[in-house]
This record gives structure tokens, sequence and C-alpha cells, in this order.
């Protein structure tokens, strides 16, 4: 009788007469089933989560490590950014007036209304305003001229050296029936850089 007729012939609700061989395998069976089961339910179950939990990590470190990579790749070209930026911020910088050329920097305004043609109504300097590193002089504006000569005032003021922006614009005609004669009223804003001793 080969081995399958033996296996076949054997009797299953009666395993205490099976031949030795068969017994000592059933045995090895079960032994390694219980140790393979035993092991997953009492030592890999209970660590699945912390696995998992050690995935999810895994995959977070190697996003952030693909970003940190990506930026060392480019860290050449973020100093020379850098550098660039800090070029162009103290070149702005060199735009805002000190306290002591505010006032020169005032008469350029009022000389470039005067040279556009324009009659100066009202020149009115109003409180400086305190910001986080500069300080802002609002100056309240008022001119009647022609459309050209406010055109003119406005080129002017955007060629000056120094940073000077226009605010609440407003052009209304100087008298009901003069068509080519009108009023501009606008703020007028310098800045000034605040000195480290005095910023803050």
């Amino acid at each position: 009788m080969n081995f399958i007729e033996q296996l076949q012939s054997l009797d299953m609700n009666d395993p205490g007469r099976w031949p030795l061989p068969f017994r000592i395998g059933a045995v090895a069976i079960a032994f390694v089933l219980i140790v393979v089961g035993g092991t997953w339910y009492f030592v890999v179950k209970p660590d699945m989560p912390r696995l998992e939990q050690a995935r999810l990590q895994e995959q977070e470190l190697r996003a952030t490590f693909d970003q940190k990579q990506r930026r060392a790749a480019n860290f050449d070209a973020y100093k020379e950014q850098l550098a660039e930026i800090e070029r162009s911020f103290g070149t702005m910088l060199r735009q805002l007036p000190s306290r002591t050329e505010v006032p020169n920097l005032l008469v350029d305004i009022s000389q470039t209304g005067l040279g556009a043609g324009l009659e100066e109504k009202l020149f009115q300097p109003l409180g400086e305003i305190q910001r986080d590193f500069y300080a802002e002089q609002p100056i309240r504006l008022r001119y009647t001229g022609s459309y050209h000569e406010l055109g003119a005032f406005v080129s002017g003021i955007a060629a000056l050296p120094r940073i000077v922006t226009l605010h609440d614009i407003v052009i209304t005609p100087a008298a009901q029936n003069a068509y080519d004669e009108l009023t501009l009223d606008v703020t007028a804003k310098t800045y000034r850089y605040l000195e480290e001793d005095s910023a803050g």
C-alpha cells in the first residue's frame, strides 16, 4: 500500500489507530499551528497598531526628507534670492528720508505742484503715524489747474527720488462753468525710516 492509499484509509474519528509516522506528523502539524497562532495572537497582533503608527511616521518622515532635500538642492538659489532681496530692501530704505530730510521733501512736493503750473490752495502736513520700522507723514493737498497740469503734477511726484504716494484723490470742477479748471484734493504720504534707537 502506498502513502496516498494509507492516507485515504485513515479513520479521522480514531486517530489512536493511525500508524506511528502519521500520528507524529499530525502532532507536529498541530504543534506548528498552535505555535504560529499563539505567536500571531500574543506577539504580533498587540504590536499591529504600533506597526501601523510606525508606517505612518515613516511616510511623514519621507515627505519631510523629500521637502528638505528639495530645499537643500535649491539652497544656492535661495541664497542668491535673499541677497537680491536685501539689496532691493536697502535701495528702498535709501529712498525713505531721514528725519532731517523730511522738510526738504515737503518743499519738493510743494515745488512740484508749482512747477506743474498749479495754484496751491492747501498744503497741510498732518501728524506723523508710526508703523513697524517706518513713520508715515500724510499731507493734505489742494491744487487748482487744468487737466494736463494735474497730470504733470502726478507725474512729477512719481519722479521724485524719494517715495511719495497719493491717496484719497478727488478731482472736481473748480467752478460751475470752468471746464478746464479742476480742483485736486489729495492726501500725499511720505515715509521715513525709523532708526533702531527710536523704533518701537
